[in-house]
């Protein structure tokens, strides 16, 4: 019998052969895998970035626009980001899931509401089925105001995260950009709708799970933030539900993942899709992901760019501030029922 007093998943999932029952999802609500559809190579499009500083970048531009509005998600090669720091900041999840227990122990919360914490699932406090998934949350800018939160183990951690979510905050503002071209405003129109900002990061841990067709890493949902970058590695468990079907999203070397997340739907008003996605889970392979969230500042009014609205087009949502919907996310878990519904007029 294991002992109750295992409070991450990674330690509990070493030493059992069952799923225990409060992982387990009903019949109607589970994976399925017989009917997700894999593609063998993309199955979301694959945007070259590089043609953004030269004369294709009105294709590029045009690829963005096409992705967020048939897919809400789309992948980047030639972002930027050096492949080593990419490398760096995956060994570093690595390593810090695989510190003993009493030291990955010392970042633990189950408090929502703290900036820097290790946790397990999705929000244990409220939460009636447990996900398979530890996880280690950060936010990371400003930086400085965060920083001193970090895990001290491993000891390079705090730098080459540091590194790492730099340069991936110059990639968003870069898709930002691009993605306020492609709904015919000017450069700077979304980033200067979001406050002071905010980025934060999760780093997911999913062990090998004895009998993966009955949990999920990530049950089916939609992002709250703005966007979102995932790095991933090696390892299948994405899936993207098209309308129709859910569709597994294989990992390609060297490329992000980017998908539409709320706020951007909001102000596109509806042009733009914030989509279903989860992470299912393995009896062979532990999976990393490294999602980074980059988001409104909680005082920050969202609503539809006043360009796009008209008496043709007339605002979908109403205004409300980032912190409203982030709770209200927060608090009613991932629910398959969009967020959004809640915001429409």
């Amino acid at each position: 019998m294991v002992a109750p007093s295992k409070i991450l998943l990674a330690d509990l999932a070493a030493e059992i052969d069952l799923v225990p029952p409060n992982y387990v999802r009903p019949v109607s609500d589970r994976p399925n895998m017989q009917e997700v559809e894999t593609l063998a190579y993309a199955s979301i499009p694959v945007i070259d970035l590089q043609g953004l500083h030269g004369h294709d970048h009105s294709k590029v531009i045009q690829q963005i626009g096409q992705a967020c509005e048939e897919y809400g998600f789309f992948q980047v090669k030639n972002h930027e980001v050096a492949e080593e720091l990419v490398g760096r900041m995956m060994e570093m999840a690595r390593e810090f899931f695989w510190l003993p227990e009493e030291e990955r122990l010392k970042n633990y919360s189950d408090d929502p509401t703290k900036t820097t914490r290790l946790s397990t699932s999705f929000n244990v406090r409220t939460e009636k089925v447990s996900n398979w998934r530890d996880f280690l949350r950060l936010h990371c800018y400003p930086l400085e105001q965060y920083l001193p939160e970090w895990p001290i183990n491993p000891p390079s951690f705090r730098e080459e995260v540091t590194q790492y979510c730099t340069s991936i905050r110059a990639l968003v503002l870069r898709l930002l950009e691009g993605i306020s071209e492609s709904l015919g405003l000017e450069r700077g129109t979304i980033a200067a709708s979001l406050g002071r900002h905010g980025q934060h990061m999760a780093l997911n841990y999913y062990p090998p799970c004895p009998q993966p067709e009955l949990t999920y890493g990530l049950p089916g949902h939609t992002d709250p933030n703005l966007i979102t970058i995932l790095l991933q590695d090696d390892v299948p468990g994405l899936q993207v539900f098209n309308g129709r079907k859910w569709v597994a999203v294989n990992p390609i070397p060297n490329t992000f993942i980017v998908n539409i997340g709320d706020q951007m739907q909001v102000i596109s008003n509806d042009k733009y899709k914030s989509v279903l996605h989860r992470a299912v889970v393995n009896c062979e392979k532990e999976r990393i992901s490294v999602p980074t969230f980059y988001c409104p500042s909680p005082d920050a009014v969202i609503g539809p760019a006043k360009e796009l609205i008209s008496d043709e087009n007339p605002a979908v949502y109403r205004n409300f501030t980032y912190h409203e919907y982030y709770d209200r996310f927060w608090n009613r878990g991932l629910a398959k029922e969009c967020c959004l519904d809640l915001f429409r007029k």
